[in-house]
């Protein structure tokens, strides 16, 4: 049995699964939580609740093979730290991992969740058979999981991959502490704050919106809501999706030219909103791309769709002895 907990700016989850072989895994229970809590109160209710769903399924500590802990970065996937994610304000120094194995006596993997995703779109998902694919997690916020020539790529100090941190632009929605970078432009804050910026304009001159009805419900404004009038035909909103595809292919094409990569993976928002952002996705890369490396790049929605973050997760769990054994190093 597997026990994997998936640490997100806004909701967490306790995944409980296993290996069915080399191209299936298989969840058994999942609980998802919203993460409103202090960082030591969140902890304890995701032990609890794992605690909870094992005691359920008559589960001892003694049966679980391995824990798997995802969590956006940066942090020390050698040490077991969180130590400051843009997504997680309070989560600063956080021996996680060193908490998970007094709490249930088994070894315990951390890992970025971009990478952790990024080795489970590999193993089970769209990056099955090839050996370069980098795995972009889209969703609340911007980060990339390397997989070079067959192994996970971490970098130096388990900072590779911080794409987010990317400038775009000299000025735009704010991301990962920085204006106009790549999670400014492309995450579900980031198309949040791209909206409210149009939205005023359109309000301040006396236009309707018809997702928004007022400066008053500005704050409001989040991708889902403006996906939604999207596809609905709606054309502020359709432009600021394309606002958001525009810097996707940009930011795209910057990893196609320097990693040469065989798929690019991307995950959460992309899968639900790729009509919207594809078209000129697509315009931006034919502009911005190195021609013979985009030829041979595929580009494609998360094949595990919305179970990458749990699937990542007990991946991980399934990694935990092995990659401590190897200090964390890379999986193979």
């Amino acid at each position: 049995m597997l026990l994997g907990f998936d640490i997100g700016g806004t909701k967490c989850s306790v995944t409980l699964g296993t290996d069915k072989g080399s191209e299936v895994m298989e969840i058994i229970e999942k609980k998802v939580l919203p993460t409103d809590k202090s960082v030591y109160e969140m902890i304890d209710l995701l032990f609890a609740t794992a605690e909870e769903l094992l005691s359920k399924r008559s589960v001892s500590n003694e049966m679980i093979s391995g824990i798997g802990i995802s969590c956006g970065g940066p942090l020390s996937s050698k040490s077991g730290i969180i130590l400051s994610p843009p997504n997680l304000p309070g989560w600063d120094n956080i021996p996680i991992v060193e908490l998970a194995e007094k709490r249930f006596g088994k070894p315990v993997l951390l890992q970025n969740d971009a990478n952790a995703c990024a080795i489970a779109e590999w193993k089970y998902g769209a990056g099955r058979g090839y050996n370069n694919v980098v795995f972009l997690t889209f969703g609340t916020g911007m980060g990339a999981g390397l997989i070079l020539d067959g192994k996970l790529y971490s970098g130096t100090n388990d900072l590779a991959g911080e794409v987010g941190h990317l400038r775009l632009a000299e000025i735009g929605p704010v991301g990962f502490g920085k204006a106009g970078s790549f999670e400014g432009f492309c995450s579900g804050g980031g198309i949040a704050q791209i909206a409210q910026m149009k939205v005023r304009q359109k309000l301040q001159m006396g236009q309707k919106v018809s997702f928004c009805n007022s400066l008053n419900d500005l704050p409001n404004l989040t991708a889902k809501i403006v996906a939604e009038a999207a596809y609905e035909g709606d054309e502020v909103a359709v432009d600021i999706y394309k606002t958001c595809a525009e810097y996707l292919g940009k930011g795209l094409s910057l990893l196609i030219d320097i990693l040469n990569p065989e798929v690019i993976i991307l995950g959460s928002i992309y899968g639900r909103a790729k009509s919207l952002l594809e078209p000129y996705m697509r315009e931006m890369l034919e502009k911005e791309a190195i021609t013979y490396s985009y030829q041979h790049c595929k580009i494609a929605p998360a094949g595990l769709s919305e179970n990458i973050g749990d699937i990542a997760a007990l991946t991980l769990a399934i990694e935990s002895s092995f990659l401590k054994v190897n200090n964390g190093r890379g999986h193979k």
